[in-house]
């Protein structure tokens, strides 16, 4: 067996020799040979490949522990766990992104934007209990300023969903905010409605709730968004969206190990990742999103999108005139497929607010 010195085998493998020397010490890659007396370092040749491997995943960024579990594997392995991580770091970075791009809009002061034109939301909402389910525990709103879903899980869902809702009413009231202060007026309620709902614990049993919200600015809405009930926005005839679910099925579909079709008859599709309660602490996701006269937004339940797909959900929204009846429309779908889950709807249209009539002199 051919070995090599530290030095020469860390100029071989890219790695510096006191990058070597940590990964002794994590057992992550054990010298070959030890001298006794000196302590000296040797490392064979054919370990080369995993030195290189190492170097190249610590390049990504990949965590130790994640290396340690990529260098166990054969190749065809090796090859899923880098690609799931690298999909969790666009995932992440796509966050970022949009973060960045708010910051970004704001300290620009939004030059250029059309500030006269004034906009307000119709909007509807409904829930229906389904017709598998003994009860009703999800919870719908829809007001001036707010529109929310939540989903409640354990025995407890129900309460835990209105309890979360609530947590968030008063931000209907009042003026109307600036965009730069509303995502962290949402934290703060989201915080509160995760503490109401903490309070309705139920002798050790997990309760707990999914919350989508959207806030109106005056110019824009602010999402935030925990677990897998979900936000659509119809913008010119197109579908998109605009939450991602705390879900493990969702994981494993951004992780590709897993397809379309497979998520919709995995055991875990109800298992979520994060929700509010449930001894899960709430990371939400929040952002800001530019509305537009035309736009209609949907908040749901999984109850629809559970067993209604997207496409049906984009035919039913751009079909009906209002907000009422598309409201009606996606619940009755949900219904007519089997109905197995409870099924709750906002829908909300960005309109021109009308102008008072000027008077003539």
């Amino acid at each position: 067996m051919e070995l090599l010195t530290i030095g020469a085998f860390a100029k071989a493998s890219r790695l510096s020799p006191k990058a070597l020397r940590l990964y002794d010490e994590l057992k992550l890659l054990l010298p070959a040979r030890v001298d006794p007396d000196t302590g000296y370092r040797y490392y064979a040749v054919e370990q080369l490949q995993r030195a290189r491997l190492v170097a190249w995943l610590r390049r990504l960024g990949m965590p130790l522990a994640e290396i340690r579990t990529v260098c166990g594997l054969d190749p065809a392995g090796a090859a899923r766990e880098i690609r799931a991580y690298w999909a969790r770091v666009e995932a992440e970075t796509a966050v970022r992104r949009d973060l960045a791009a708010f910051l970004v809009d704001q300290l620009t002061d939004e030059s250029g934007r059309d500030h006269t034109t004034m906009l307000e939301l119709r909007y509807s909402a409904h829930s229906d209990r389904g017709h598998v389910r003994p009860a009703n525990q999800d919870t719908v709103y829809a007001g001036r300023r707010l529109l929310a879903v939540a989903d409640g899980f354990g025995p407890a869902g129900a309460p835990a969903s209105s309890a979360a809702v609530e947590a968030l009413k008063f931000l209907d009231e009042g003026e109307e905010l600036g965009a730069g202060s509303v995502l962290n007026l949402l934290e703060d309620a989201v915080r509160g409605a995760s503490e109401a709902v903490r309070d309705l614990a139920e002798g050790g049993e997990e309760n707990g709730t999914t919350l989508t919200a959207l806030l109106w600015t005056g110019s824009k809405l602010a999402l935030v968004h925990i677990g897998d009930s979900r936000a659509y926005l119809l913008r010119d005839g197109e579908l998109f969206r605009i939450t991602h679910d705390h879900s493990v099925v969702q994981s494993l579909l951004d992780e590709g190990r897993l397809t379309p079709e497979e998520a919709l008859s995995h055991p875990q599709r109800a298992l979520l990742l994060k929700a509010l309660g449930g001894g899960m602490a709430p990371a939400p996701d929040l952002r800001l999103h530019e509305a537009r006269s035309g736009d209609r937004y949907l908040l749901c339940s999984d109850g629809l999108t559970g067993v209604v797909p997207d496409g049906r959900i984009k035919e039913l929204l751009a079909g009906e005139p209002g907000p009422e009846s598309a409201v009606r429309s996606l619940v009755d779908e949900a219904n007519a497929a089997g109905g197995p889950d409870n099924v709750s709807c906002v829908v909300a249209d960005v309109v021109i607010h009308p102008r008072p009539p000027v008077p003539i002199a």
